[in-house]
């Protein structure tokens, strides 16, 4: 279990760094971009583009990490009603929906559409589309490992949330 967790650390780690990153390269495009566009009056389309990628970028891995920690989005109002084994099963059964969708549309799909574009520049930047898209897989597989975890997590009774109950116990 140990190894679980340093394993699920280590790609914490590495994907908020990314996106800290991505979101301090996208102020520091974004300042530049509005610097050239008002002030010397010459709009910087290579600014625009990279700023286009680096937040979808940013979105998908920041959706990774977040499914991750198990703080995504959800309708609980049926999941809070159940307690114990049902709760439990729930919430498996849901991570195995995650699983489905990374597993089918982020990686299959992603490579699929990757290796669709991988002949296609972008205007600005004059980097394969295909490159650009490399996230897509990426964040499926991140995503994929994560509901791993969280299902192994689930069926140990290693969650977040299973500690704090049990520390309302004691």
């Amino acid at each position: 279990m140990e190894v679980l967790h340093r394993i699920r650390k280590g790609i914490d780690a590495v994907l908020s760094t990314a996106c800290i990153l991505l979101f301090a390269l996208m102020v520091v495009v974004g300042t530049y971009q509005i610097v050239t566009r008002f002030v010397f009056n010459a709009p910087s389309t290579v600014s625009e583009e990279l700023l286009t990628y680096s937040f979808a970028w940013m979105a998908l891995l920041s959706a990774a990490y977040i499914f991750g920690k198990r703080d995504h989005m959800r309708m609980g109002f049926m999941a809070d009603k159940l307690t114990g084994t049902k709760r439990k099963i729930l919430e498996i059964a849901i991570e195995v929906l995650i699983l489905v969708f990374a597993a089918s549309v982020l990686i299959y799909g992603g490579f699929t559409i990757m290796n669709l574009t991988m002949t296609q520049k972008t205007a600005s930047l004059g980097v394969m589309m295909g490159v650009i898209y490399t996230v897509v897989p990426l964040s499926g597989i991140l995503i994929f490992v994560y509901g791993i975890l969280n299902i192994i997590d689930l069926c140990v009774g290693d969650t977040p949330e299973h500690k704090s109950e049990e520390m309302q116990e004691d």
